[in-house]
């Protein structure tokens, strides 16, 4: 089922899911929702949600999200970039996405549960070197799927941007 599928505008490449109206989402502070983590593009180390670091710092950014019944196979090779985090969204939670500074947001049809999700990323050099263009550049499909919490993981590497941010946030550990 699809939940979300738009051109996302956003300023510094902020995308966030939160899960509850009164949470802030990224606010700089790295370690929150990257500390113990091994990748630096879906910073979960936050329980009021995810942040998702897109390649682009303003324009637009193609977002696809997904809930699935259960595990995704891996997608075709031209999703260069792939991390998987966990999450648990709390019952009563009312979950949204939002960009930087709230400039733009909208209603997530999320359920509360704990969750396995994939986002694969095309474009994040292109998305990086282009960072004010005004066409859309980079692409992002998330994935969510019912599944025991574990820890983040780089399932797929294929660009410098990813690999820059990997070892920029991602080294907290």
């Amino acid at each position: 089922m699809i939940l979300f599928d738009d051109v996302v505008r956003t300023d510094y490449g902020q995308f966030d899911l939160i899960w509850s109206e009164d949470a802030v989402g990224f606010d700089g502070d790295v370690d929150r929702f990257f500390a113990g983590q091994s990748n630096g593009l879906v910073g979960a180390a936050d329980p009021g949600g995810l942040y998702v670091h897109l390649a682009g710092r303003s324009g637009g950014s193609k977002v696809t999200i997904e809930m699935l019944d259960a595990a995704p196979n891996l997608p075709d090779p031209a999703w260069g970039d792939i991390v998987e985090v966990s999450a648990t969204v709390p019952a009563g939670s009312a979950p949204h996405w939002s960009t930087w500074a709230g400039e733009s947001s909208g209603s997530l049809g999320l359920a509360a549960g704990t969750y396995r999700v994939r986002v694969s990323a095309q474009g994040r050099d292109a998305g990086q070197q282009n960072e004010f263009a005004e066409a859309v550049v980079d692409s992002y499909l998330m994935q969510f799927w019912p599944g025991a919490l574990q820890a983040d993981a780089i399932v797929r590497l294929g660009s410098d941007d990813a690999r820059y941010w990997h070892q920029e946030f991602g080294s907290r550990r």
